[in-house]
């Protein structure tokens, strides 16, 4: 399929999605988020991607809502979404959703300014790779807006409750250096090395035994929202015994007899 405001390669297992609207810092409009949405189903589709990486074009990963383009389109509705309308959520509110929900694992390699939604969609991500220009806002406050696309759910649990309220009250910039510290990234590197980080570390996830990865990832989102220890276990032994059944164990078993590194196969 062939996008217009995103760039979808694969290799090797990794699947990369860049936001590709550089003249706006990849901000987001309509057709970017409709096509991101596209990109999703494509890559859940796609039994050979194991990883995704999501990065942006240019100086910017995302600087958020088209603002501009929003002003063109005209007043902007204010019906509460609910449960039977989300299939009418705007594309990135949606794709934070869709990035947390697919069944493999997710890297943000942010590689300029991540504000707003930006921000949030990098949140949404499993791992989160930060060039040393980066930078990070909760900027909807500045534009008279509530955080969207998942912040407030995402932030909090990551830095706690008290400095997740500064950030959305005062939509304060911090550099990576500032977001390493406070956990939101899971490394800061150079600018240059940025993609080349983010696709090493992808291609050693896609390495490993798929199936059990999505199984772990189902068992650590679980995780942090259970709140019943007993709860978790069972539900950990659960997917275990899921996993014994695979191929892949069978391998993995096997290469540890014969000393060697495993072919992991996703079956």
């Amino acid at each position: 399929m062939s996008y217009n405001t995103i760039i979808l390669t694969k290799e090797e297992g990794v699947a990369t999605l860049t936001l590709n609207r550089p003249d706006t810092l990849n901000a987001w409009n309509d057709e970017m988020g409709t096509e991101s949405l596209q990109a999703m189903e494509e890559i859940r589709d796609d039994s050979e991607v194991r990883v995704l990486i999501l990065t942006g074009a240019g100086r910017g990963f995302s600087s958020g809502a088209d603002l501009t383009a929003m002003a063109q389109r005209g007043q902007v509705s204010t019906t509460k979404p609910s449960r039977t309308t989300l299939s009418t959520l705007p594309g990135v509110v949606a794709l934070a959703g869709e990035l947390r929900d697919l069944d493999r694992p997710t890297i943000a390699a942010v590689n300029g300014v991540a504000a707003g939604a930006g921000f949030s969609v990098a949140l949404a991500c499993d791992i989160r790779i930060a060039s040393d220009q980066a930078r990070f806002s909760q900027i909807f406050v500045k534009r008279a807006l509530v955080p969207d696309s998942g912040s407030s759910y995402f932030l909090p649990k990551l830095i706690g409750t008290a400095k997740a309220c500064e950030l959305m009250y005062t939509g304060d910039i911090i550099n990576a250096a500032e977001a390493d510290r406070l956990g939101i990234v899971n490394k800061v590197v150079p600018h240059d090395e940025l993609m080349n980080e983010a696709m090493a570390l992808a291609k050693r996830i896609a390495a490993g035994p798929p199936l059990t990865i999505e199984l772990i990832k189902r068992a650590i989102y679980k995780g942090a929202e259970e709140t019943d220890l007993w709860h978790q276990i069972r539900y950990e032994w659960y997917l275990q015994g899921l996993a014994i059944r695979t191929d892949d164990f069978k391998e993995g078993v096997q290469a540890f007899i014969e000393k060697r590194d495993p072919n992991f196969m996703g079956k």
